[in-house]
């Protein structure tokens, strides 16, 4: 064993997913950093006025390619690859400018939502969904290229455009929509840049249009506007609610510490699962396709997960008040006491969205879709209580105690699709 570790460190997996993971770490910590300096210079309201932008601009960025963008890294033929990049960049267009159409009406829609204070900003949403759009677009493309080194360009370079601007405009005063003009502003200047390094190397080939093949791609993976876009849009729906449903009875204040947990503690996590996703996806696409043996890696990705993630969370219980206290002030302390709620959810999380693409390699889109449906009613159950008691925290707990339990029979099911996949062989 020991004198196959080199030999498996200088494999194109392991050396892919650390260009990555290098990137994501960067990206974060400088990210992490800052936030002590924005938590004194911004209010929890401040935070919690940001949360719902970009709740609601998410929501519309996750329909915006109809997920035809995570087909890009499926077909064998680089034509149908392209053809899919082109499909994705439809809709994209099309619901920008229909978003684009409603801002006479903005503050009459907002109203609805017991939102109107974002009604100045509202202006943004569609740059904001045509900037995160494209992105997700490309980010595919790069991942079937193997182009990792694009990408970890674009997560650090948005980072440190992230953390400028937010500091920036907190800086000089702009409190209410700082953080909200500085979401608009990190992606675009990290879009250019990454378009303006790879045009000629990566980006040169999408520049021919074949309007028969996009049909084609259209029809061969209808699954994904079918089944994978309303599975990704509950998914994230339901990871929104806390901000979207709990606002209007408790408050940007209350609403700001919690966008905070979910910062703080997803976060690691995030910047770990889109590593192993990325990379991982385009190499589990390959051995499928030439119908090689998975089952022993996810076997012990699943033990050594365990193993590392459970003792060290079990440690950050006992600190996380402190912690959050020291690192953002005194009265951010709460914050640390919601991630404590979090921490079971979190290492069914990592599991899940380490190994989601499952759903699409095997074409189970549509069991994809039922557990979404089964987590988003747990959820809204779960909030459901805590408003009905009128307890913030309750309404965390029940969240997400149900969300864990949901997760892990998910990744439990996944890990049968594996099984099924090598008794095949």
């Amino acid at each position: 064993m020991p004198s196959k570790i080199p030999h498996i460190l200088r494999s194109a997996s392991v050396q892919n997913v650390s260009k990555l993971l290098t990137a994501n770490v960067f990206a974060q910590v400088i990210g992490l950093l800052v936030y002590p300096v924005l938590t004194r210079l911004y209010a929890p309201e401040d935070f919690g006025l940001f949360n719902l932008f970009t709740s609601i601009g998410g929501t519309l960025v996750l329909i915006a390619t109809f997920e035809w963008h995570k087909a890009i890294v499926l077909p064998k033929e680089d034509e149908q690859a392209r053809a899919a990049v082109h499909l994705s960049m439809v809709p994209v267009i099309a619901l920008t400018v229909l978003v684009g159409l409603t801002i006479p009406f903005a503050r009459p829609i907002l109203g609805l939502c017991k939102s109107a204070e974002l009604a100045p900003y509202y202006w943004l949403l569609p740059v904001y969904v045509l900037l995160q759009s494209v992105w997700n677009i490309l980010n595919y493309w790069y991942i079937r290229r193997k182009a990792f080194g694009s990408i970890s360009g674009y997560q650090v370079s948005q980072s440190l455009f992230s953390a400028g601007y937010k500091a920036g405009f907190g800086w000089l005063g702009y409190l209410s929509g700082g953080l909200i003009y500085a979401s608009v502003l990190s992606p675009l200047c990290g879009l250019l840049l990454s378009i303006g390094s790879t045009a000629k190397k990566h980006l040169r080939y999408l520049l021919h249009w074949n309007a028969a093949a996009c049909r084609e791609v259209a029809g061969t993976y209808r699954n994904f506007p079918k089944y994978s876009l309303p599975h990704s849009l509950i998914n994230y729906i339901a990871g929104q609610l806390p901000v979207l449903l709990l606002t209007p009875f408790f408050g940007t204040r209350l609403v700001g510490f919690w966008g905070m947990a979910v910062l703080l503690s997803f976060a690691p996590i995030s910047m770990i699962t889109n590593a192993l996703y990325q990379v991982l996806y385009q190499k589990t696409t390959m051995q499928v396709n030439a119908r090689s043996h998975i089952a022993l890696f996810y076997r012990q990705f699943t033990i050594w997960s365990i193993a590392v993630i459970v003792p060290f969370f079990a440690g950050l219980w006992f600190i996380l008040p402190w912690l959050t206290q020291w690192f953002l002030g005194d009265e951010w302390r709460v914050s640390g006491e919601y991630i404590r709620w979090l921490l079971p959810w979190l290492l069914c999380m990592f599991l899940c969205a380490s190994t989601g693409y499952l759903f699409d390699i095997f074409g189970k889109q549509k069991q994809g879709l039922t557990f979404e449906i089964i987590i988003a009613i747990g959820r809204l159950a779960g909030l459901g209580i805590g408003i009905w008691r009128h307890d913030f925290m309750l309404a965390i707990a029940c969240y997400a105690i149900v969300s864990a339990v949901i997760n892990g029979i998910q990744y439990i099911w996944l890990m049968s699709l594996v099984k099924k996949y090598e008794d095949s062989l």
